[in-house]
């Protein structure tokens, strides 16, 4: 039987999706093409082709090679990469249609965004719409720490190491490599071998620039960053993540790189309290040396669309990983949430705690949690644990533990559990006069405080406790009506638990 082969003609639409930059600047490099060969002409999407040509333009050739080198990269992933939709399997129970709908306008310029300390007891930087723009008490760091931007470091050995970290770290999706187009520069954050830092840096993102609700407008940025703590280096990072002023539309598209060496350390806090308008998608990329720590809090409450991928990956024997995380869906959000642990040497230890309060009707949490323990990842420990409260009729969550073992000499174990407050507590606090509102409060509380009560700052504590408390404990009246009616029909909230959990042991017969 004859075979009839034809390599599809794709033409470009014009370009009323996306706006042009408001300053023009000279281009050096060559204007973007689409790729030649059929295989990749099979996965080529106009609007990802579209988004790229806009980042491209938005930026003037860098002068940095490290950061040129980057960009030449992710060009070249992005063009041969489709926008993902719900048939895509890490996509499948989270919709960035709201996103390819909206006017996406590359930021370009930095903005004039003066900011006063709330706390100077830690040092941090301010990074305004993706620019790096103050810097507050980094004179108190050792002087051997570098803390600042790539395009003003001058020291060539450091920059040599960011520029074979870089070289050398290819993870990452399609909005990892739309971030490697669009970052104006590259924030560094360099720990010697051996140097201790006792209080942690505080990276401050706020998202200046953002479209009115219904304008379809959606600002983009690119903050990126790399931590790099060298053999015996010990550092602790804060992230946070501000929306600035009101409820404005915008979209960041942030990724950190970390590498920490043989017998490091790292503290990592990351809170998200972005406009519930925004769409706010992070990459977290991790890669541990021998004996090293990595250690991750997380509190996730903004965006219209929030997604998070981390992934670590243990380099050596004895390395330790503990991630601990609060995702909060109060309104008609999505909070999403993809790691991959991967262990390959042997005693290695990984710890992850995941937990979701779901308070609106509309509102939905994803969490997809993948523990990869290889071959050669002998007498392993590791553990994780997800639980999630649905507080609202109609409210949604979707998990996916996975533990993969090859290894046959580990510990692990894995679990799931979904439901409201549990009926008994509530009954407990009841009989001993306490409201049943005073009593909701009390349990969502605990159950968030053991997530949050890890991060190192006790304004941030504090602020997420209240807002959890406000906004999740209580879900209006005409909620918890609907779901005292809902319990009454299927005979109490004991019967709506969902609990799975699982213990594999094993040990290599000799």
């Amino acid at each position: 039987m004859a075979a009839i082969a034809f390599t599809p003609q794709v033409q470009r639409p014009p370009l009323p999706l996306f706006s042009a930059p408001k300053y023009p600047k000279p281009k050096t490099r060559v204007p973007l093409q689409p790729p030649s060969s059929s295989t990749s002409q099979l996965s080529y999407d106009p609007f990802v082709h579209q988004l790229a040509e806009s980042l491209d333009d938005s930026l003037p050739s860098s002068s940095c090679t490290t950061l040129q080198n980057l960009r030449d990269s992710s060009v070249q992933t992005v063009l041969s990469t489709p926008w993902p939709t719900r048939k895509d399997e890490p996509f499948r129970f989270t919709d960035t249609s709201f996103i390819k709908s909206s006017e996406i306008t590359p930021i370009s310029c930095p903005p004039s965004f003066p900011t006063a300390p709330e706390d100077t007891k830690y040092p941090y930087l301010d990074i305004v719409d993706g620019f790096l723009l103050n810097s507050i008490n980094l004179s108190e760091l050792p002087s051997e720490v570098y803390v600042g931007s790539l395009l003003k470091l001058s020291d060539e050995t450091i920059m040599k190491r960011v520029s074979e970290f870089l070289s050398c770290n290819s993870q990452g999706d399609l909005f990892w490599s739309i971030n490697g187009i669009g970052a104006p520069d590259l924030t560094v954050v360099y720990v010697p071998a051996g140097c201790r830092v006792e209080n942690p840096i505080c990276l401050r993102y706020f998202a200046n620039e953002g479209g009115e609700i219904r304008s379809h407008k959606l600002p983009l940025s690119n903050p990126r960053v790399l931590v790099l703590v060298e053999d015996g280096g010990e550092i602790g990072v804060i992230e946070e993540f501000l929306g600035g002023d009101g409820d404005k539309c915008y979209w960041v598209n942030s990724v950190l790189e970390v590498g920490i060496g043989e017998g490091g350390k790292v503290k990592h806090s990351y809170v998200q309290n972005q406009s519930v308008n925004a769409a706010h998608v992070k990459w977290t990329s991790v890669r541990q040396e021998s004996a090293s720590m990595y250690e991750l809090v997380e509190i996730s409450t903004g965006g219209k669309l929030s997604r998070h991928n981390l992934h670590v990956q243990q380099l050596g024997p004895d390395t330790i990983t503990e991630l601990s995380t609060l995702h909060l869906s109060a309104r008609n959000q999505t909070q999403d949430l993809h790691s991959s642990i991967v262990l390959d040497h042997p005693r290695g230890y990984s710890r992850q705690l995941h937990k979701c309060i779901v308070s609106h009707s509309e509102g939905k949490a994803v969490f997809d949690g993948n523990v990869k323990v290889n071959r050669y990842a002998q007498q392993t420990d590791g553990g994780q644990l997800t639980r999630s409260l649905l507080l609202a009729p109609r409210a949604t969550v979707n998990v996916k533990p996975n533990l993969q073992i090859i290894a046959d000499d580990v510990k692990c174990s894995h679990g799931a559990a979904i439901s409201d407050l549990e009926e008994t507590q509530l009954f407990y606090f009841l009989s001993r006069g306490i409201s049943l509102e005073a009593a909701r409060k009390a349990l969502v509380y605990s159950f968030g405080a053991e997530s949050s009560r890890q991060h190192p700052s006790t304004q941030t504590k504090t602020t997420m406790a209240s807002s959890a408390i406000q906004q999740s404990a209580f879900a209006g009246q005409t909620a918890l009506k609907q779901s005292n009616e809902l319990i009454q029909k299927i005979g109490g909230l004991g019967s709506g638990r969902i609990t799975v959990r699982r213990t594999v042991k094993t040990k290599k017969c000799t």
